[in-house]
């Protein structure tokens, strides 16, 4: 990106981190790959975090072993071609080193490439070609293994899901709708993006649960608490803990929502050791212009105009 420096990501020593935009006919859906190299013979063994987000593609090409725990699931090790269904909780990471691939997947690509409820599969990980049909996964995971593991990667991961892309959903536009009614900072109540999407109460709740594996409520109260916690992990000043955060009642209203998303308060997830979690959320403002995939705004699919 140009007046992008991967210094201003203040990656910890021994690590790389490349984040890619998708191609434009697939910004909606997938809007961005990052690809992590580590040496734990330099970094040695951390313990690294995840936020609360979409689901995500993540592929292993030289890392070891993964092992992750989403509430009283542990997955030890991860497997080397997965999907993380959309998660509610921030999740504990123990890395190996090596080289791995992520891949951001919006709503509108659940929508669009995968025929699970995201409901069902919220807080889980399961094998990537269990999700995605299994001719895409093949090809992907066969040519990113034989890849350069860097600046290849985008143009990989870019013509193996246009190739691949199957036909809209009809359900898009209202997915659309949603995702901008729920990461409008304007949006306070559920009346009011009732009405911004244009759609009965009950069909919201069933779009919400089918393709953000949330009702509205948890949607609403994990954005709104992702936009506080966020703004914590990437201020530059030291934090009052004693404030109200924005869109919130007062303090203990905020600690619910902390123990809700993170098991733990503000106060101590903020003062851990998370160099990994602090930089990819410097790095995707950077690239992205906003930290988490979560917060994004939608981008209108326009794969199939193009193509046609």
């Amino acid at each position: 990106m140009p007046g992008v420096s991967a210094h201003d990501f203040r990656l910890p020593e021994g690590t790389a981190l490349r984040f890619e935009r998708s191609a434009p006919e697939l910004a909606g859906m997938l809007p961005s790959y990052a690809v992590l190299d580590s040496d734990l013979s330099i970094v040695g063994p951390v313990v690294s975090w995840m936020l609360p987000s979409w689901a995500r593609i993540w592929i292993r090409l030289t890392a070891g072993p993964i092992s992750i725990s989403i509430g009283n699931r542990r997955y030890d090790p991860v497997g080397a071609a997965v999907m993380y269904g959309v998660t509610s909780r921030a999740i504990p990471v123990h890395p190996q080193g090596g080289v791995t691939v992520a891949i951001d997947v919006s709503p509108l690509g659940w929508a669009r490439f995968v025929s699970a409820h995201a409901e069902a599969v919220r807080d889980r990980v399961l094998p990537l070609d269990e999700m995605l049909t299994p001719e895409l996964v093949r090809d992907l995971t066969t040519a990113l293994h034989a890849s350069d593991h860097d600046q290849s990667v985008k143009g990989i991961v870019d013509e193996v899901f246009l190739r691949h892309l199957p036909p809209p959903n009809p359900h898009e536009p209202i997915v659309e709708r949603i995702i901008d009614a729920f990461a409008s900072p304007d949006v306070h109540d559920l009346s009011t993006a009732t009405e911004q999407v244009a759609i009965n109460p009950a069909a919201l709740q069933r779009m919400c649960r089918r393709y953000f594996g949330f009702s509205p409520k948890l949607l609403m109260m994990r954005t709104r608490f992702l936009r506080v916690l966020v703004g914590m992990l990437t201020a530059e000043e030291p934090i009052d803990h004693s404030l109200v955060p924005p869109g919130y009642h007062n303090v203990p209203h905020f600690l619910r929502d902390a123990n809700r998303f993170l098991g733990m308060t503000p106060r101590r997830f903020v003062a851990m050791d998370i160099p990994y979690l602090r930089a990819g959320l410097r790095a995707r403002q950077l690239v992205m212009a906003t930290a988490t995939p979560s917060l994004d705004k939608a981008v209108r699919c326009c794969a199939s105009e193009k193509r046609r």
